[in-house]
């Protein structure tokens, strides 16, 4: 059954998830913060059949020596174990190499990912002193909402633990990613195990901004319309799924996967495979005036060793990069104004 989950999950994610296989395999710890809820079990079963994985950390306040024996019967390398509550948070932590935190509330019919803001930024706050003061060096993917503000919030955190390292902070765009790559093959009619698009700007309604002009396979098979259609899907995938569930979740199986694929390429940038390049939204000054942006990043040994540039953009994507400047302007700033209060 095992073989038969990997050979799917193989197929199933293109380039990305292939490399779930690596023959480099080193001893990695990896950390799920929120291993109980919505986004962390499916992402602790994910991470589980990964092989890069060799120790799989479950934390939440709740519900997790459940979500640790059930995941941990999975005859697949890494070995599990579930942690509890506060008093448990620092053993979850200590030797992590990648940290992930789908930690929160999730969205509702009617909710906004700025709604989310007070509760989810609380528990990031608390979370990331933890992880500044047990795993300083670990690389941390932000999944929590409202990531144009959560991510500023961990940068606050830790800079004023004396341990911020901008090359190992990372908001998790790639959800937007998928998307993006699902619809506009949908649309243009080619494999989507085959298709690229970048997403570029932050991680929320108009500032999520995906470069169909830039996608690979090219095609000429849709125009100016279907491509802003395609734009406006991609920001509002979120609301998607939530309207669909009718009041009784948000987007958590895509989400996983998503967060799975994009530590799989934290996990192979730390072991030294060349060339890992994925969207994500970091500390950068692609641009002037926004302190925090997502593009693409080429991950290493040490996190972010190179912010790759925007690129060419189509006079519908320039408009759409100005459109959203204020908005993850005003995000960022609020989460950096959380933090330091």
């Amino acid at each position: 059954m095992t073989s038969i989950l990997l050979r799917s999950a193989k197929r199933g994610a293109g380039r990305a998830i292939r490399s779930f296989s690596s023959e480099s395999t080193p001893e990695r710890k990896v950390a799920v913060l929120g291993a109980a809820g919505g986004i962390g079990q499916p992402l602790a079963l994910l991470m589980k059949l990964n092989p890069l994985v060799s120790s799989l950390s479950l934390y939440d306040i709740a519900g997790t020596p459940g979500v640790a024996a059930d995941v941990g019967h999975i005859n697949t390398r890494a070995v599990v174990a579930g942690f509890m509550g506060e008093a448990e948070l620092g053993e979850a932590l200590k030797g992590a190499d990648v940290v992930i935190i789908p930690a929160g509330v999730p969205r509702k019919p009617g909710m906004t990912r700025d709604d989310l803001f007070n509760i989810n930024a609380g528990i990031v706050k608390g979370l990331c002193t933890a992880i500044a003061k047990y795993c300083p060096e670990a690389i941390v993917n932000m999944i929590s909402n409202p990531v144009n503000s959560t991510v500023p919030i961990a940068a606050e955190v830790f800079k004023k633990a004396g341990t911020y390292d901008e090359k190992k902070l990372f908001g998790v765009t790639t959800l937007d990613v998928v998307r993006a790559k699902t619809f506009y093959a949908g649309k243009a009619k080619v494999p989507v195990e085959g298709v690229n698009v970048p997403v570029v700007g932050g991680h929320a309604g108009i500032t999520i901004l995906p470069l169909f002009s830039q996608a690979t396979p090219a095609t000429n098979a849709l125009g100016a319309e279907e491509i802003k259609a395609l734009t406006k899907r991609t920001q509002d995938g979120g609301t998607e799924v939530v309207e669909a569930k009718a009041g009784k979740g948000s987007a958590t199986l895509s989400m996983a996967y998503a967060g799975a694929v994009f530590a799989d390429a934290c996990l192979k940038g730390l072991n030294g495979v060349p060339d890992v390049v994925e969207c994500s939204f970091v500390q950068s000054t692609v641009v002037p005036g926004l302190p925090f942006f997502a593009s693409k990043v080429r991950l290493g040994k040490n996190g972010v060793e190179e912010i790759l540039g925007l690129g060419p953009l189509s006079d519908f994507e320039k408009e759409g990069l100005e459109a959203l400047k204020p908005e993850l302007k005003v995000s960022i700033e609020k989460g950096i104004k959380f933090a330091t209060s």
